[in-house]
């Protein structure tokens, strides 16, 4: 006997179910075992993706790609065309550099130095396409290596050039064909670089430059870096130095710098501003720079004193004198007049003197600024306006919240909390 449910269904579809109905229960029986098998493995998979990191990176990528897809797809609907491929530049324009075209500035009428500057009305539009790297430039070294040996065809210099140069090939050595060593002991002047080092640190009343750090210098900004290694033997004590110098279509200071690894960057002392916060640097090192410190009736100095720290020193070194009565050592004696007069005028004192190597000290001394005479340099209204401005007149006095003598740091090479609040903070707002 056939069960009770069986006589109704056969009432139902009859003695023999047509096989259209039996192929419909196939195919969806089939249907079901492949969605809740795939449900199951998309479980399988979500609860096993929390233990394997790369999952959710491959996850992050395809949700980063869709939304670019989605804005790409947006774009198009909305009739916008598609953004032109920029194509290389000429090899004429290698060097090229926003802001600074010695040529447009010539024409424009700049001289006596500033056509070296930064006129970015000057340039006009910039170039829409993208600057090739010299033919043969390799990727750098790594550091330490990279700070002491560089690829000759990264930066422009020749080897005619680098082997007629006296003074060049007194620094550097050729090694090779295609890379230039810096020798650790590259000589920034007749002594090399850690003796001039170890003569600055005596000159300050240290007993050598590793007490740098105990004095309160922990930035330098070198002007005028040259080739770089007076910037390198300070990383190498653990110090920030930074490299400024001026524009150059070859042969360029900076170029030579961030190819060694150094933090560097193109600025003049002309018309402007550098693009620093004031009491930025617990150091400013001049070394045969070839700033005129004498001209613009001292405005140059004005400078270097909103650059300072309170506390903070001023080096500068001459080249070596020849014998009286040439045009050379005229010209020294003639520069250093008047900086021997105008530093008192806003409160600087010249700490020392050995050779041709002055260090100047900003003062600590709050009351300094008001027991000036009243033709000296007129203290500043205002603090920190916006970069590139032209040169001011006048200098910050202890009235600045960031005023903080260097003395008065730890030694350690951290900051304190009040630095951080007073530089850190407000510089990191500053380029946000």
């Amino acid at each position: 006997m056939r069960s009770p449910w069986l006589n109704k269904l056969s009432v139902i579809l009859g003695p023999r179910p047509p096989v259209s109905w039996l192929f419909l229960c196939v195919v969806s029986l089939l249907a079901l075992i492949t969605v809740f098998g795939s449900s199951s493995s998309s479980s399988f998979d979500s609860v096993t993706s929390t233990w394997v990191p790369e999952s959710y990176k491959n996850y992050r990528r395809l949700k980063e790609q869709a939304a670019v897809d989605y804005f790409e797809l947006r774009t198009l609907s909305s009739g916008a065309s598609r953004q032109r491929e920029l194509g290389f530049c000429g090899k004429e324009i290698e060097n090229y550099v926003p802001c600074y075209n010695v040529t447009a500035n010539l024409l424009s009428g700049f001289k006596d130095g500033e056509e070296f500057d930064r006129h970015c009305e000057v340039v006009g539009q910039g170039k829409w396409c993208l600057i090739r790297p010299p033919k043969d430039y390799k990727t750098p070294l790594q550091w330490p290596a990279g700070r002491d040996v560089i690829w000759s065809g990264n930066v422009k210099i020749t080897k005619d050039q680098f082997l007629s140069s006296g003074s060049m090939t007194k620094r550097m050595m050729l090694l090779e064909e295609n890379q230039i060593a810096f020798q650790s002991d590259a000589g920034l002047t007749f002594d090399g670089v850690k003796d001039y080092s170890r003569q600055i640190a005596e000159m300050m009343g240290l007993g050598s430059d590793s007490e740098f750090l105990q004095a309160g210098v922990r930035t330098v900004l070198d002007i005028g870096c040259g080739f770089g290694s007076f910037g390198a033997h300070l990383v190498s004590i653990k110090l920030m130095a930074l490299c400024i110098a001026g524009y150059e279509a070859t042969g360029s200071q900076v170029q030579l710098a961030l190819e060694r690894g150094l933090p560097a960057m193109i600025g003049n002392f002309i018309t402007r501003q550098l693009p620093y916060p004031s009491f930025s640097f617990d150091m400013v090192h001049c070394a045969q720079c070839g700033i005129p410190w004498d001209k613009k009736e001292g405005m140059l100095l004005i400078e270097v004193d909103r650059l300072l720290k309170p506390g903070g020193y001023f080096v500068l070194t001459s080249p070596k004198s020849k014998p009286h009565g040439s045009a050379t050592g005229t010209k020294i004696r003639n520069m250093l007049t008047p900086l021997e007069q105008f530093p008192e005028k806003i409160c600087w004192s010249l700490i020392a003197q050995q050779d041709e190597t002055f260090i100047w000290q900003k003062t600590v001394d709050a009351q300094c600024y008001s027991s000036r005479k009243q033709n000296d340099v007129p203290l500043c209204k205002g603090h920190d306006a916006s970069y590139y401005q032209a040169l001011s007149p006048c200098i910050i006095g202890p009235s600045s919240k960031r005023w903080i003598p260097i003395q008065n740091r730890s030694s350690s090479s951290e900051l304190s909390s009040a630095e951080l609040a007073l530089h850190g903070k407000s510089q990191s707002r500053r380029f946000l």
